[in-house]
């Protein structure tokens, strides 16, 4: 058994959920601007700072150009305190090297350890695409962490609850075929481990397929796909903020004659909290799918039961543009 680590540094808001559902927040003294879950991480000391924290409120469409141009020109879209990170004195930090754009990766810690003259914590870097590998990094944490017992225990209870859905789903007659788009200017379509959730919770996804990374889209390519239904939860944004940005999609041409929208199953999801985090909560994601995609056979309450409803994680979108607002 690894000697548990006193000192933990999370980089990634799924890693720190992760953490604390194994029952390590004690061990936890730093954390990034984004890790905000389970309530009271919010206390611990940030050392990361995004360089596009000006564009924050502004259009999707703004944000993918500066996030592009960063990248770019090689710089890196996030910034660790290296002085903080030091101060931390970590012996472990849990971070990603999945997307450069959504959290601080691999190389920016890296350098960060390297220019702060930080000792030599031991990293662990993970980078999920399928649900399997969502599990696995559970296996992982657990290990660094010294809790594989409760990670053992974690998994099981996770397991027994997919596994539930997904019996209750597949028996199904019909499988509706379901859009989940993760960016609105440009569009993109998510990816990842979102076309498995879909297939657990009883639908056909369409546009991506499962374990592969969320695409750039055509609207001509959404038309012709003509899904049943579309769920749109934008990485990083809550459900406010995509309700405001949701013109973006609805004034398309030819949006009025998709079916989904026809038979106005449409909804908006809350992206940041749930569906752009590979951790313990995509189970929540898996329950949200399972109640848009089947509301005859699942019943969480995640789902608001009215369009513009207040309440709910996810919300259907109002058939007319004006109650967007």
């Amino acid at each position: 058994m690894v000697t548990r680590p006193g000192r933990v540094v999370s980089l990634l808001p799924s890693l720190t959920e992760i953490a604390c559902a194994l029952g390590a927040a004690e061990q936890l003294v730093g954390r990034s601007h984004e890790c905000d879950h389970p309530p009271g991480v919010e206390r611990l000391p940030c050392v990361t700072t995004p360089r596009t924290a000006q564009l924050s409120a502004r259009p999707s469409g703004e944000i993918d150009a500066e996030v592009r141009r960063l990248l770019r020109d090689a710089l890196s879209v996030f910034t660790v305190d290296e002085p903080k990170l030091s101060a931390l004195a970590p012996e472990l930090i849990l971070t990603q090297d999945q997307c450069r754009a959504c959290a601080a990766s691999l190389p920016d810690v890296e350098r960060a350890l390297a220019a702060a003259g930080a000792g030599a914590p031991r990293v662990l870097s993970l980078a999920p695409s399928t649900l399997g590998e969502v599990f696995e990094s559970v296996t992982a944490v657990a290990a660094a962490l010294g809790r594989e017992a409760e990670g053992r225990a974690l998994l099981a209870r996770l397991n027994a609850r997919v596994v539930a859905i997904g019996e209750r789903a597949g028996a199904r007659r019909s499988r509706p075929r379901v859009a989940a788009i993760e960016w609105l200017e440009p569009l993109m379509a998510a990816g990842h481990w979102l076309p498995e959730l879909i297939a657990i919770a009883g639908g056909e996804p369409v546009l991506a397929r499962a374990g592969t990374r969320s695409r750039w889209l055509a609207w001509s390519e959404l038309r012709a796909a003509d899904p049943d239904v579309i769920v749109v939860a934008p990485c990083g944004f809550p459900l406010a903020r995509t309700r405001q940005e949701i013109g973006l999609l609805t004034s398309l041409p030819g949006w009025r004659a998709l079916a989904a929208v026809r038979s106005e199953r449409v909804f908006l999801a809350d992206g940041n909290q749930f569906f752009n985090r590979p951790g313990p909560r995509l189970l929540e994601t898996l329950e949200i799918l399972a109640e848009v995609i089947s509301p005859d056979r699942f019943d969480f309450g995640h789902v608001a039961k009215r369009a513009g409803a207040k309440a709910g994680s996810a919300q259907p979108l109002p058939s007319t543009p004006s109650a967007t607002s």
